[in-house]
């Protein structure tokens, strides 16, 4: 038999011809998934592409398995076409030729592709992907809280991913005051206000709801979108306004979450409805081609001097102007912690591409893993692994100091990536104060690690991060982003730049000049109510 493979451990053998192929003009590609450690069957994401550019899909081979397939594009070279198969052996029908396939799992186990030529004759494969780093056996497990997939699909996608929690955002509604269980977008009104265990440590919690109004009063109007996540029952409120959201939210012990930094309302969001979580790694960051290079770049203050080009934003760019929008809502004393949602389902992003993963001193269940994202125990990832102590103290916690002039605080971790590591930078009230050089030490798993210790010195009252980027042969941003640990001094708060509190007020101003006429008085009053609250603030002019 000539079948040919570029890898090693692949195994090619001829099987039976599947029924369902064609035998004039197709032949039948057997494969499994196993970890190269232990032979175990496992669930993946599966891409097959031919040498002229089509697409294949797979299908189970086996009575009790699954397979999903996914078709996103959304610009020329945006494109996320794949299969996520179940911990079963699945078959392709394909023309005789050249094919790239390319097999990964979440973001532990190392990626495998391999070029493989298919004749008239059957053939089998056997992908062995290897692990790189269990963060589960280190008391981390991960989650993304931006979903639009099914629970019926996520109990196959999940496992694909081995991502912990899965938040699908079975209320969605686009038009204003509509109620979201008669949303336009919701998908199951029915749904359980419980967890959904698909094994012991992967759960689906259906019961959410994405408000993104992008009309209003039966005209097209943008507002924005935000999240409740972990609710017990549907809620009756259309938005806007949002304090009652708010209200509703807490009284269900619900976590908002603001979803995209820049959309016309977020910054109002904040102060008017006490929103707990803010996604640093939001819908627009995908594995493909970035594609929104001028979505609210007419947002953008000059002050971030955030990278562009003639296109608009560049990848690093967008991902940077969110990292700064956050960086101001903390000096300005919100304590948002750090949350990541891919909008699968909608976008050309695999389920988890970006995803928070929250440490959990016990066992893993659901209502842990939300009480530690709601403390802030986490950090975000689209790669590396990033994990750090401040004084001892975990990512989320907040220190109460001594009125001293001057107080240091010892940071010490380690970061973990498939690709070597640029200098770890430590991020003190949103300037980054310290690199430290990344040891990008090769382990025998194929990754590069690089352990933290590093001082800083606080005066005031401060907030501290960490933060890495990947350093890619591909020029791609893959980052890794703690939660700030707070350091409280009495008699020294921690005051927002100048320029921050005018670009938060500037914002509040154009969106009041924006809503009037379209906005009901309440309604227009909640902006009016933000700006308050940041013309409030006492900022420090140095």
């Amino acid at each position: 038999m000539r079948l040919l493979s570029l890898l090693v451990g692949v195994s090619l053998c001829p099987i039976a011809a599947s029924p369902a192929a064609d035998a004039r003009t197709s032949t039948t590609l057997r494969c499994e998934v196993v970890d190269a450690s232990s032979g175990r069957a496992l669930p993946a994401r599966v891409y097959l592409r031919a040498e002229g550019g089509e697409w294949f899909f797979a299908r189970s081979a086996a009575t009790e398995g699954s397979a999903v397939e996914y078709r996103k594009q959304r610009f020329a070279a945006s494109i996320e076409m794949h299969t996520t198969v179940s911990a079963h052996p699945f078959l392709f029908a394909l023309p005789p030729g050249r094919y790239t396939l390319r097999v990964e799992r979440g973001k532990e186990y190392l990626p495998d592709e391999r070029v493989i030529e298919i004749n008239e004759e059957p053939a089998e494969i056997t992908v062995r992907l290897r692990r790189w780093i269990d963060m589960a056996a280190l008391g981390w497990y991960s989650g993304d809280t931006h979903v639009h997939r099914s629970v019926d699909e996520l109990r196959n996608v999940l496992l694909a991913e081995d991502l912990n929690v899965g938040l699908p955002l079975s209320f969605w509604v686009t038009v204003s005051h509509t109620p979201p269980d008669r949303g336009d977008k919701t998908s199951a009104a029915d749904v359980p206000a419980k967890p959904i265990y698909v094994d012991p440590t992967h759960v689906i919690y259906p019961m959410n709801t994405e408000w993104e109004i992008f009309q209003v009063a039966g005209r097209r109007h943008t507002l924005g979108a935000v999240f409740a996540l972990g609710h017990k029952a549907p809620f009756p409120h259309g938005a806007p306004p949002v304090g009652p959201i708010a209200e509703e939210a807490r009284r269900q012990g619900a976590l908002m979450d603001l979803d995209k930094h820049s959309w016309p309302w977020s910054l109002m969001l904040v102060p008017v409805m006490n929103v707990g979580l803010f996604e640093l790694a939001n819908n627009h960051v995908w594995q493909t081609e970035f594609g929104f290079r001028q979505w609210t770049f007419d947002a953008l203050p000059p002050y971030m001097r955030v990278e562009r080009d003639e296109g608009g934003f560049t990848e690093w760019g967008w991902i940077d102007f969110g990292f700064q929008t956050y960086y101001s809502l903390l000096n300005c004393g919100f304590p948002l912690k750090p949350s990541a949602g891919t909008a699968s389902g909608v976008h050309p992003v695999p389920l988890g591409f970006g995803r928070v993963y929250v440490q959990l001193a016990d066992a893993f269940s659901y209502e842990r893993w939300m009480k530690g994202l709601a403390a802030g125990r986490s950090f975000v990832t689209t790669g590396p692994m990033l994990m750090v102590q401040l004084d001892g103290r975990p990512p989320g916690a907040t220190i109460l100091s001594q009125p001293d002039a001057k107080r240091s605080c010892r940071i010490t971790g380690t970061a973990v990536s498939i690709h070597p590591l640029k200098p770890i930078e430590i991020v003190v009230n949103g300037r980054v104060v310290k690199q430290v050089p990344a040891e990008n030490e090769k382990g025998e798993p194929g990754n590069y690690r690089s352990d933290i210790r590093a001082d800083v010195e606080l005066d005031g009252s401060s907030w501290i991060a960490v933060r890495v980027l990947e350093d890619r042969p591909d020029g791609r941003v893959r980052f890794a982003h703690t939660s700030p640990v707070h350091v409280e001094i009495p008699g020294r708060p921690l005051r927002p730049r100048r320029e921050e509190v005018d670009y938060l007020v500037r914002r509040m101003r154009e969106e009041i000049e924006r809503n009037e006429g379209i906005l009901q008085p309440d309604e227009l009053d909640e902006y009016r109510q933000a700006l308050r609250a940041y013309e409030g603030l006492e900022a420090d002019e140095r």
